[in-house]
């Protein structure tokens, strides 16, 4: 049986392009840059229901959809959503906004979704971009990853979509919206959780987000300037490798290299290695319940970058008088999977700062 060392800190408690070698602005203005950068016209919710509610074992699971905004081509991009709550549920409960990783989808969570629900908390899963309900039919990440390539090679200087990541999380600040004005849902207590690239989407979505009370990013808290400064690129990379492949292609390089992966995140996630790298944007959870989880063998989230994330965290946190509220857990020879402590601990962290 491996040996494995759990080191927990629980503490009471238009795109422009960019250089990595750029001092990142403060987190406030870089909170106020993302806001802007991915701003877009709304459209009203038109929340629809997709299906009959089903009960099963005191619990009601319900479908339905929401609209988050009008894209470029006139069409309406619609995002799927599964809902868990108590069936006898009585006023308005919290609510965990739940996130898959990449290839997944929202029914992939639906036990996470039903943990939650069992202790009185809504559980809310949705499709990211390109995946599930939203992938035109295609297996797994095969349409994220076409999004993303064809994101790419649009024209420079003309508008393009932002699937890798920034465009799911604009769809969860409208799901956010939403959820306010649900009948079954507190808006003052609203959590969000979420796995690998859900992870990385809760980290930037919620950093931006005040009204979300609680953040669980799991194996996802990394720095990405640190990871490609560092020539530890690859895990990352290799989440949607045709893409970077398709980059280097273009870009007249024999293999996908730093120069690769610099030019196609400077263009897709715009800002990710300064302004909304996760070392500069978790300083803004100060303040609120932060758990994170990583592994130390993790290639995705190099845990030399991670740790740079994680001492803002306690430094901001200590700052602000509320390291009660944040939660570090770091598991030795532990690569990119959640293990079950750490769901456990993360559904029951999660709990414990919205009841």
């Amino acid at each position: 049986m491996r040996t494995r060392l759990l080191l927990a800190v629980t503490f009471v408690a238009a795109f422009l392009p960019l250089a990595s070698a750029a001092e990142p602005l403060p987190p406030e203005k870089a909170k106020a840059a993302l806001l802007k950068l991915l701003d877009r016209p709304k459209v009203p919710a038109d929340v629809r229901e997709d299906a009959k509610p089903a009960e099963k074992g005191g619990l009601t699971y319900s479908r339905w959809s929401f609209a988050s905004e009008k894209k470029a081509d006139g069409t309406v991009e619609r995002v799927p959503v599964l809902m868990v709550a108590p069936t006898d549920r009585k006023g308005k409960l919290p609510a965990v906004i739940a996130l898959h990783g990449t290839g997944g989808n929202k029914d992939g969570l639906v036990s996470w979704l039903e943990d939650f629900a069992k202790q009185g908390v809504v559980g809310i899963a949705i499709d990211a971009r390109y995946h599930g309900g939203r992938s035109g039919g295609a297996k797994g990440a095969t349409a994220y990853v076409d999004a993303i390539t064809k994101a790419w090679k649009a024209p420079t200087g003309q508008p393009h979509e932002h699937p890798f990541y920034y465009d799911t999380v604009w769809d969860l600040w409208r799901l956010v919206d939403v959820l306010e004005a649900h009948d079954a849902i507190d808006g003052k207590k609203i959590g969000m959780l979420g796995i690998s690239m859900g992870g990385i989407q809760t980290w930037l979505a919620a950093s931006a987000d005040d009204r979300v009370a609680v953040a669980a990013p799991l194996i996802a808290v990394q720095s990405f300037k640190w990871s490609l400064d560092n020539d530890k690129w690859q895990g990352r990379a290799n989440t949607i490798k045709a893409s970077h492949e398709a980059a280097a292609k273009d870009l007249g390089e024999a293999a996908v290299n730093q120069r690769v992966c610099r030019e196609l995140w400077g263009k897709v996630i715009p800002g990710i290695l300064d302004d909304h790298d996760c070392p500069n944007l978790i300083r803004l959870f100060a303040g609120r319940a932060l758990f994170i989880a990583n592994g130390d063998k993790d290639a995705n989230c190099p845990i030399e970058g991670a740790k740079i994330a994680i001492a803002a965290a306690e430094e901001a946190f200590a700052k602000a008088g509320s390291k009660d509220k944040l939660v570090v857990r770091v598991n030795a020879g532990v690569g990119h999977s959640v293990t079950p402590d750490d769901r456990k601990e993360a559904i029951a962290f999660c709990v414990k700062w919205l009841k």
